[in-house]
């Protein structure tokens, strides 16, 4: 009789191997943060030449009407604009990497001050509207994608149609009229901080975050569904089927794992949309976050809070993009290719 032979287990990885995966982990991550890097310098000088090369003097801005040219050229000095541009803009770089971001010109407070104060408003009112958007938009491309060609997934996608061409400002508005002017059960402005009352803070944040969140739940729910769909016909899905896996096993660990990439990009795509947007939202609602602060500063011509608040929102925007993009590496493997 022959001896049966056990299989052959694969050998432990050996230093040389582990260490070209740490080396070629080490050179994604250096390129990721050149990428980055590259983008914010370009970003910022671009943010800061806007100010700088406008046609509005802030000397003569601030000083009004009466300043003569001695006044308005003392005045330059003070403020550092009399210097050559790359000059000026390498010295703001600088202290803003130490957190001083300038001083107002017409309020002498600080910029960094002022931009601590009103962030968490745009934090709260984004992180809210990308929950819903995903919840929302989530839910309802599933569903879709399970009932394709039903019912369901035909009024999910005429629902999206519709509400991918509503400005949020709009409902935003219809909120306001429902839920705080008829029902009065919600306010229809102000902010009140999350450390002082959280049940408030919620109720505050509840209208212009369901408003801002419903152009994306409608882009998520359409890309989902669309990917979903061609996910489930693939042989492999089939054929976990047919071993008899369960539906929900399926959907969860396999089809919606590869279905999410498509789905990321546009949550990639759909955050500065969701910063950008917030500006008539909380006008309408009376918020006092960065978009509010940074339309003021520009109606008035206060640079430095202007390029504070754009460098603030260049920054958040690819941190948001640095966290999608791991996400998008965790859950596709494609993606890590």
């Amino acid at each position: 009789m022959s001896a049966v032979v056990a299989p052959a287990r694969p050998a432990p990885a050996g230093p040389a191997a582990v260490s070209r995966r740490v080396s070629a982990w080490a050179r994604r991550v250096l390129r990721v943060v050149v990428t980055t890097a590259t983008v914010f310098l370009i970003t910022s000088f671009g943010t800061y030449a806007l100010g700088a090369l406008s046609k509005t003097n802030p000397a003569a801005a601030v000083l009004g009407e009466t300043a003569t040219p001695a006044d308005i050229a003392r005045m330059n000095h003070q403020f550092g604009l009399d210097r050559p541009l790359l000059t000026q803009y390498a010295s703001w770089l600088g202290h803003a990497f130490t957190g001083d971001l300038g001083t107002s010109y017409f309020t002498s407070i600080p910029v960094s001050a002022s931009i601590r104060q009103a962030l968490p408003v745009d934090l709260a009112i984004t992180g809210l509207a990308a929950l819903f958007a995903v919840l929302i938009g989530g839910t309802a491309g599933i569903a879709a994608a399970l009932n394709g060609g039903g019912r369901l997934d035909r009024s999910v996608t005429a629902v999206c149609s519709v509400l991918s061409t509503i400005p949020g400002f709009v409902v935003g508005i219809v909120l306001i009229v429902m839920f705080s002017a008829t029902l009065r059960i919600l306010p229809a402005g102000g902010y009140v901080s999350l450390t002082t009352d959280p049940v408030q803070w919620f109720r505050c944040m509840l209208m212009p975050s369901f408003a801002l969140s419903l152009t994306l739940a409608a882009h998520i729910a359409r890309q989902l569904r669309t990917s979903l769909v061609a996910t489930l016909r693939e042989n492999y899905i089939v054929g976990a089927t047919v071993r008899g896996l369960s539906r929900r096993r399926v959907l969860l660990r396999h089809a919606l794992r590869n279905a999410l990439g498509p789905t990321l990009g546009i949550l990639a795509v759909g955050v500065p949309a969701l910063l950008s947007g917030s500006v008539p939202t909380e006008r309408i609602f009376n918020l006092p976050g960065v978009a509010l602060l940074t339309l003021q500063s520009s109606e008035r011509h206060d640079v430095p809070v202007i390029q504070g608040t754009l460098l603030v929102t260049v920054a958040t925007v690819l941190v948001c993009n640095l966290v999608l993009g791991a996400l998008l590496a965790r859950f596709t493997p494609q993606a890590r290719r």
